[in-house]
């Protein structure tokens, strides 16, 4: 009886930890960070295809997405996790001409993009929108072709690259996301 009450105890013990370890999995998962996967190249240089990243869900609960954030979100065409950076925020007319970037008339510096940006075209986004570009303007499907993003289909901001762990030709390797700044005076804004 000795044997099959330890035997018990310890199945018990297994199946405890492994609900609790799910709980907490499901929590994080679910309200503070997810895993994405980089697929295609349209935030080459700065994101390689099939590096792994996190995404934390919570910053934007309390704060307004960022220019220059880069944010994972739904597209609402296809039905996937899409990654982009953000160039134009709610109110902001953003506009694309000679392959230049700008936002309410003011050219928008980008140290992070290496090449010009294609198409031409005037947008005046909405209170609750905003406009999304890729790193790799050439192989880029985004708010050219799709138009800005609502509030609602962003899931959270590109926080840590955690594979692969070491810098190659293929990846800049282990690196925590920081903020930068993108040169719109703030006189422009009163947010």
């Amino acid at each position: 009886m000795g044997v099959w009450q330890n035997v018990l105890d310890t199945f018990k013990e297994i199946v405890q930890t492994a609900f609790i370890s799910l709980g907490i999995f499901f929590f994080i998962y679910v309200l503070l960070v997810q895993p994405h996967r980089i697929k295609g190249d349209s935030m080459f240089p700065n994101y390689h295809d099939g590096e792994l990243l996190l995404t934390e869900k919570v910053s934007y609960r309390i704060y307004k997405p960022e220019r220059g954030d880069v944010i994972v979100f739904r597209a609402s065409d296809r039905n996937v996790d899409l990654i982009k950076r953000i160039v134009g925020l709610p109110g902001d007319t953003a506009k694309i001409e000679d392959g230049i970037v700008f936002i309410n008339d003011q050219k928008l510096e980008e140290p992070y993009e290496t090449q010009k940006t294609q198409g031409f075209e005037t947008v005046t986004l909405g209170p609750d929108e905003y406009f999304v570009l890729g790193d790799n303007r050439g192989s880029s499907s985004d708010s050219r072709s799709f138009g800005p993003i609502k509030k609602n289909v962003i899931k959270g901001k590109v926080w840590l690259v955690y594979w692969p762990v070491t810098k190659s030709t293929q990846s800049n390797g282990f690196r925590m996301i920081s903020g930068v700044d993108y040169s719109i005076p703030d006189a422009f804004y009163d947010r």
